[in-house]
């Protein structure tokens, strides 16, 4: 199939997406295989700390004591108090407030301290770049809408993409073989992909849509545009006192008796103005949650209107889930750590083509398979040294990226380099699950642990093939 494009459109898009790959390509490239690991980050945090007790339930007279004895221990604890529900993907309850964050065991007492240092080095790598929070985010938010761009300008920019949707030329020189993995993974990608570039493009552009509309039509107030858009909280004046949580979560069964409790919050603790959010999960929907809100005696106050309330609304409270693939179980976690690293394969081999088509080589090519082979050994040995130590995972990650582009360099040897680094993960990741089992032995080979270290070990494995294969490949 082929279609009716002019050629100067065509040669137009095939400008506009060579200077939007080039300008994105190696921010993508950490988005896009950090985001593929995220996706698994429930499974991460429950290796991170695989000594904590998990459970299937925690009942609303636990819940209420977990708030009280609380309250007991930090009288005048105030801000949001977020209590976590035990579930079956996430079989673990946590307390988070302003004194701290504890895992809670069955009976409600507190556990050990959250400490997901690897897991949260790699979600802010995502969402922020490791840059400042509110400007990383904008910036991922751009490459989310760049990345919509490219989509649709690499289809204008092959008139016969349908026809050659299953082209491979493997045996013919690099650029050849680069232009058909890039091409063909894009195209069976591509509605992924471009799901996942609105989505991503929609965190960090709403808080700048959040300014405009402000600005626009809300005198600045832009607690009423939030309030517009999320349902705005009561207005409660009250005489404070503790809140009942057994309460509420006991009457869930009644006002929502298909929703499945997730967490409860206590909003503006200790202030006149204190409710409760109960957060519960429709499995029939895509929301992340609906909101069931409650004052202190646990009287029902109604519902931020997630399942019920604007089609706008819902919508924006399912990008969560459908960015990150938070629904339908394993099949699509799969499915989206699958297209994860078709994206991040195409988002290389867009950069690998320009470099082919380059007369030269030089810094550019080390630096780029520096930073492309450099990145699985740094995720790995931050791991690594979190496990061991509790050293910052963010600086591990950059210490070894910069020294593997560094390697890079003295070596000057794409294949040679490319060989090394993939070896240099296989031997860190296998040594991450020893050392893992190792500090934890039993928990590590059990449950949500198990999985991962058996992810580690097949990853492993993987990389020494494309290591021995690509040592043996001819100069």
């Amino acid at each position: 199939m082929k279609f009716a494009l002019s050629p100067a459109l065509v040669k137009n898009s095939i400008a506009s997406h060579s200077w939007l790959g080039l300008l994105t390509g190696a921010l993508m490239y950490l988005v896009c295989v950090s985001g593929t690991v995220v996706v698994f980050a429930k499974y991460l945090e429950r290796w991170e700390q695989p000594d904590v007790a998990e459970f299937q339930t925690l009942s609303p007279a636990v819940a209420g004591e977990v708030y009280g004895d609380l309250l007991v221990a930090s009288p005048d604890i105030g801000g949001d108090i977020l209590l976590m529900l035990p579930r079956p993907d996430e079989p673990r309850a946590s307390l988070i407030s302003a004194e701290g964050a504890w895992y809670l065991n069955q009976d409600g007492s507190r556990g050990a301290a959250i400490a997901n240092n690897w897991s949260d080095m790699l979600a802010n790598l995502h969402v922020y770049l490791h840059l400042p929070a509110s400007f990383g985010m904008i910036v991922v938010s751009i490459l989310g809408a760049m990345l919509c761009g490219l989509i649709i300008s690499g289809f204008f920019s092959h008139p016969n993409i349908i026809r050659d949707a299953f082209r491979f030329r493997l045996g013919g020189s690099r650029r050849l073989q680069q232009t058909d993995i890039h091409n063909r993974l894009s195209v069976w990608g591509a509605p992924f992909h471009l799901m996942i570039a609105i989505t991503g493009a929609y965190f960090g552009l709403a808080v700048l849509m959040n300014m405009l509309f402000a600005s626009a039509f809300f005198d600045g107030d832009q607690e009423r545009v939030i309030g517009e858009i999320f349902g705005a909280p009561p207005a409660l004046q009250q005489q404070v006192m503790v809140m009942d949580v057994e309460t509420a979560l006991t009457r869930m069964a009644q006002i929502a008796p298909d929703a499945r409790p997730m967490y409860v919050t206590v909003e503006d603790a200790n202030t006149p103005a204190q409710y409760m959010i109960i957060g519960a999960e429709h499995e029939d929907r895509l929301i992340y949650a609906e909101q069931y809100r409650f004052d202190q005696h646990g009287e029902y106050l109604g519902n931020a209107g997630y399942t019920d309330g604007p089609a706008g609304r819902q919508a924006i409270f399912s990008v969560f889930r459908i960015h990150f693939g938070h629904f339908g179980g394993w099949p699509v976690l799969w499915l989206y750590g699958l297209f994860g690293v078709a994206l991040s394969v195409v988002s290389v081999s867009g950069i690998n083509i320009w470099l082919a088509r380059r007369k030269q080589r030089d810094a550019l090519n080390n630096i780029w398979t520096g930073l492309v082979w450099g990145l699985p050994p740094a995720l790995a040995g931050s791991a690594l040294v979190s496990v061991i130590s509790g050293f910052s995972a963010v600086a591990g990650l950059w210490l070894i990226l910069v020294g593997c582009i560094a390697l890079a360099q003295v070596r000057n040897d794409d294949r040679r380099t490319t060989a090394w680094l993939q070896l240099t993960t296989a031997a860190l990741l296998a040594l991450l699950v020893a050392v893992h089992v190792t500090i934890h032995g039993a928990d590590a080979v059990t449950g949500g642990a198990l999985l991962v270290n058996l992810f580690w070990i097949a990853s492993a494995a993987l990389m020494l093939v494309l290591a021995i294969r690509r040592r043996n490949q001819p100069a």
